[in-house]
């Protein structure tokens, strides 16, 4: 399954009545767990699903998501690996795609290489987490050659000029941390938070999404009426699958190696698989029900 508008433009309309980006580390615990979960991701709502590129030092990342890394390359995921579950995934729906990756694994395979079999599997965006946006011209030169959306983040350590320069280059949605430090759940949204979103929304007009620390509906609900075009939730949907990481019925290298792979939604899931599928859908339903609630 496959749409026809490119990655850029399918991410803006993503966001038009408010998106929220569901995050999983690709092949957490294993390929067909990870796109199981995707599955139950998008049966709950998500408007984008944003999937981790599994990487041994990822730095920007708390130790949620470090462990579900250490997972997926435990269980044999490789960029292959990454780029077939992709596939899977638009087998069954056309939800906007986007990696998170680190520079290391683009960069080592190749700029131009990395994009193209991105563009060939159906992802929209990319977003290159510890790329310098002064280092990003090939980056952006292979995001405009493919129509894949260059996500950027921007943080309340952004100096204005490097922020001039960040809504100048980014497409698809920026994304703002809306904290200091590393991926992971808080108990508050951060109150400076607000005021750089209100300075970012002024400069651009690419939809600007918040993340990081981000996990309850009452969090949504702040962000929205803040007036952000979208909320990403990744350390508390990875922490549903650390749960019953082991106990669903997925193989830890199922396609890993390009094998063929089946997902029969509901016919070969045992308890556990239904259960943390039925806790990943009404997650998502929970957090797009209060961001519904500011807009109403």
């Amino acid at each position: 399954m496959k749409a026809d508008l490119c990655g850029k433009t399918r991410l803006a309309k993503a966001f038009e009545n408010k998106g929220f980006v569901a995050y999983t580390v690709a092949g957490d615990p294993s390929v067909k767990e990870s796109v199981i979960a995707a599955k139950a991701l998008v049966r709950g709502g998500c408007d984008v699903l944003e999937l981790g590129v599994p990487f041994s030092d990822p730095v920007a990342d708390g130790p949620v998501i470090q462990k579900a890394d250490k997972r997926a390359l435990d269980a044999g995921i490789t960029v292959d690996g990454v780029f077939e579950v992709v596939r899977e995934i638009r087998k069954f729906s056309d939800v906007p795609l986007v990696f998170l990756v680190y520079c290391n694994i683009v960069f080592r395979r190749g700029v131009d290489r990395f994009y193209d079999e991105a563009k060939e599997a159906g992802v929209d965006g990319i977003l290159i987490v510890d790329m310098p946006p002064e280092e990003s011209g090939p980056a952006l030169k292979a995001s405009k050659r493919t129509g894949i959306a260059q996500i950027f983040l921007v943080t309340q350590t952004t100096s204005d000029e490097r922020l001039d320069k960040i809504v100048e280059m980014a497409s698809g949605f920026v994304y703002l941390v809306s904290t200091l430090g590393v991926t992971g759940q808080r108990a508050e949204v951060s109150e400076k938070a607000f005021p750089l979103l209100e300075k970012v929304e002024a400069k651009t007009s690419v939809p600007v999404a918040v993340g990081f620390g981000i996990s309850k509906p009452e969090h949504a609900e702040e962000i929205v009426g803040h007036g952000a075009d979208g909320v990403i939730v990744g350390s508390a949907i990875v922490s549903i699958i650390e749960k019953f990481s082991g106990k669903c019925n997925g193989e830890s290298k199922d396609g890993a190696n390009g094998n063929e792979m089946t997902v029969t939604d509901g016919k070969e899931k045992d308890k556990e698989t239904e259960e943390m599928c039925n806790e990943l859908s009404e997650y998502v339903k929970s957090m797009k029900d209060a961001m519904k609630n500011v807009m109403r």
